[in-house]
């Protein structure tokens, strides 16, 4: 007699339905698992026959094959622990449902404990999406899961609780999802704190009302890194599409806090300089998310630009236009994707102080170009917002007046971002920085002024193809915080002061 019991499969983004068929048969006591399993599912019959034992039950001492359908697809992790054991529990007449309607994932302990697993949310999507109406989970994933309406969740925590669950003895009641309350912004960051530099958090606010990216360049001190933190303050909350595809990745990447049940803050990843190209995009046999899909629909902070690798800061520049990373190796191509607002801080030279106005650069003039040559042109041109962080005055540290609040720039932040999802409803863009080529002459019309004004700094400047965009979408961004349909000469000018420190640093 062959057993059916259902479960789940995980590949990159996508969850595939998996089923776990058991045949107990007369011959030689043996157990195996088939269906392309990895060494962690291997070791699965060792776990699975430790819990059942310790569990009250018999293992069944005759020959076991467990088949791990479809056969032509990899299977890996420990999710399948408890569906197996439930399948061997079925086979031997230990309990008895309807297993067509369910799914089980979760992996066991020795004894009997179900732990949690990576990846709920996407398996319980894809689960309801095959018409399973009950989902068994370990508890520490419930809410994680229980945000997919129409499929119960079940938290299981241990065998002996699902067994009696299954009899009808002690029904589990189905996991309820938390309430999306809006979360306080980043742990009490606040814009209030930076004294002085106004032109800094001018550059930060456009930025977070267009979605574009921006560098910092600045002495040691400046307050490059304060301003950078502060900028998950200020951006518009996510809409429970985003929750949701921000989520997903989190949790196949198996860092979502257990009883969380959406990711509500946008992202904010700062990995150190010494990340590697792998922990950056992302990586492995079978590819998980990197950094920067981790901040997928937040911010990516890279501080000392720089010190970064160069493979690792240039293998950044498809990513930032593509809003995807695709990963490729022998096993797998995953695509995962990464659309951030890129916020990146440098010193202008080793020794921080190259055009300080008051300490002098102890850098000679070839160490400071050595320097800042580090950063590719490239990458540079894809930065849309160039920013210098200059020295705080005493007066303006040593003031006790307080700086505008984050909670006042982003009400300003939310009526610009209102004005772009109405511009763009339907087109699948979600910023003045996402905007698309066939768009871009539509969406950003100039008046006379502002045309002349484009072009002849186009020419002066020696600006790229990709230089002009950025900087329309920009003056695009500007002009919608003036409530201006059309892009006037002074948007363009404050645009194009963001692009003029490559000028100053790099020639």
């Amino acid at each position: 007699m062959v057993v059916n019991v259902k479960s789940m499969g995980l590949f990159g983004m996508d969850a595939f339905p998996v089923n776990v068929e058991t045949d107990i048969s007369k011959g030689i006591p043996s157990f195996d698992i088939v269906g392309l399993p990895d060494t962690s599912i291997k070791e699965a019959r060792d776990r699975v026959r430790a819990a059942i034992c310790n569990c009250g039950f018999e293992f069944p001492k005759n020959k076991i094959i467990i088949n791990l359908a479809p056969a032509d697809i990899k299977k890996i992790g420990s999710i399948y622990d408890l569906p197996i054991l439930i399948s061997l529990l079925l086979a031997n007449g230990a309990v008895s449902f309807d297993t067509d309607s369910s799914s089980f994932i979760g992996e066991l302990s020795l004894s009997g404990e179900v732990r949690p697993v990576d990846g709920v949310l996407p398996m319980a999507i894809e689960a309801k999406k095959q018409g399973c109406k009950t989902f068994y989970v370990p508890s520490s994933n419930a809410k994680e899961g229980a945000v997919v309406k129409g499929l119960d969740i079940i938290p299981v925590e241990n065998i002996g609780q699902l067994v009696q669950h299954l009899k009808g003895r002690k029904p589990i009641s189905p996991s309820v999802p938390l309430p999306n309350t809006a979360a306080p912004n980043i742990k009490g960051m606040d814009f209030a704190d930076v004294k002085g530099q106004f032109e800094a958090k001018r550059a930060l606010e456009i930025a977070a009302c267009g979605g574009h990216n921006v560098l910092l360049i600045g002495s040691p001190g400046t307050g490059k890194s304060m301003l950078a933190k502060r900028m998950p303050s200020i951006l518009p909350d996510m809409t429970f599409d985003e929750m949701i595809e921000t989520s997903k990745i989190h949790s196949i990447a198996g860092i979502i806090p257990h009883d969380t049940s959406l990711i509500t803050v946008r992202p904010f990843r700062s990995p150190h300089h010494t990340v590697s190209t792998a922990g950056l995009t992302g990586g492995g046999s079978i590819p998980h998310p990197g950094e920067i899909s981790l901040a997928h629909n937040g911010v990516l902070f890279l501080d000392e630009l720089p010190e970064f690798n160069r493979n690792t800061m240039e293998i950044l520049r498809q990513p930032i236009e593509d809003g995807t990373v695709t990963i490729s190796r022998v096993n797998a191509t995953l695509t995962y994707p990464c659309s951030i607002m890129l916020i990146a801080a440098m010193n202008p030279c080793p020794c921080g102080y190259f055009g300080h106005p008051t300490k002098k650069c102890t850098c000679s003039q070839k160490a400071v170009s050595n320097y800042l040559s580090k950063v590719s042109g490239p990458l540079l041109d894809r930065l849309d917002i160039h920013v210098e962080v200059p020295p705080v005055e005493f007066g303006e540290i040593s003031s006790s007046e307080k700086s505008e609040s984050s909670a006042e720039i982003k009400k300003r932040v939310d009526r610009v971002r209102k004005i772009q999802t109405e511009r763009f409803r339907g087109t699948g863009i979600t910023c003045n920085a996402r905007i698309t080529p066939g768009l871009l002459n539509e969406v950003c019309p100039m008046d006379s002024s502002a045309k002349k004004t484009l072009e002849h700094s186009f020419n002066i400047m020696g600006l790229s193809a990709r230089a002009y965009d950025r900087i329309l979408k920009v003056a695009r961004t500007i002009a919608d915080m003036d409530n201006c349909e059309i892009i006037k000469r002074e948007h363009i000018f404050e645009s194009i002061q963001f692009r003029t420190l490559d000028s100053k640093y790099w020639r």
